[in-house]
């Protein structure tokens, strides 16, 4: 593996946006929130980014640090709360409900006012001889880094279970190398299914090295990641021009 590659990716979405994603992933409502699982998947996700070596704004930080204290309030009997102001509420949980609903309200209306931007467009700029691209369906489904790390964490799951995955060590797997090979695999224009980028591995740091090539593909616009719906497997295509 690389030894020093760090991906440059930039990630635009902040700690509320991970933590709404997961109560959407968990099919749960906001207000029953349960810190000790939110908060071991939050971490859990941290880890990963630490793994693949992907800087993080200290936000991130801030929110697990923030996300732990709540989880211990919460496992204290109400007479042991601690006496800040900020701990006057019986449960821990409600001011992180709060910011979530009102996070989620904002990010509701701008994306209600970009796709209304989006669509205007579509109807106004359409003039003779203007480029094609102009007239192509609004692009859905593009996957975002959190459900990308959610693809990648399952990945290795069924490598850490799989009884014939060995660390091979003396072998180095590049980045470019693996940039190369998804290429070749997408030039046809088929869609290939996530998992099937996997299918060869033979340790966790070709799994690794793969998806950190997929990520530096899909940071260039070289590949696009898709998710028809919330819960079907991510296919990988090359990117229209």
């Amino acid at each position: 593996m690389d030894a020093d590659y760090k991906v440059k990716l930039e990630v635009f979405e902040g700690p509320l946006d991970l933590l709404l994603y997961l109560i959407k992933q968990d099919e749960i409502d906001i207000y029953d929130i349960s810190l000790e699982r939110i908060t071991s998947q939050y971490l859990e996700y941290l880890q990963a980014f630490k793994e693949l070596n992907i800087d993080l704004a200290g936000e991130f930080i801030v929110m697990a640090a923030n996300l732990i204290y709540l989880k211990s309030r919460s496992l204290l009997p109400r007479d042991q709360q601690p006496p800040e102001e900020d701990a006057a509420e019986e449960d821990p949980r409600w001011e992180l409900i709060r910011q979530l609903i009102e996070y989620k309200k904002f990010k509701e209306a701008a994306a209600e006012l970009n796709l209304r931007a989006l669509e205007q467009e579509r109807i106004f700029i359409r003039e003779a001889g203007s480029s094609p691209s102009l007239q192509e369906p609004l692009r859905l489904g593009e996957v975002g880094i959190f459900q990308l790390i959610s693809a990648f964490q399952t990945v290795m799951k069924r490598m850490e279970a799989r009884q014939d995955v060995q660390e091979i060590f003396s072998e180095r797997f590049s980045v470019s190398e693996k940039i190369d090979s998804i290429l070749q695999r997408v030039a046809t224009g088929t869609y290939l299914r996530f998992s099937d980028l996997f299918g060869a591995a033979v340790s966790r740091i070709e799994v690794v090295v793969t998806f950190l090539a997929l990520l530096e593909l899909i940071r260039l616009k070289q590949v696009r990641a898709l998710q028809k719906n919330v819960f079907d497997e991510i296919e990988i295509t090359a990117a229209t021009t």
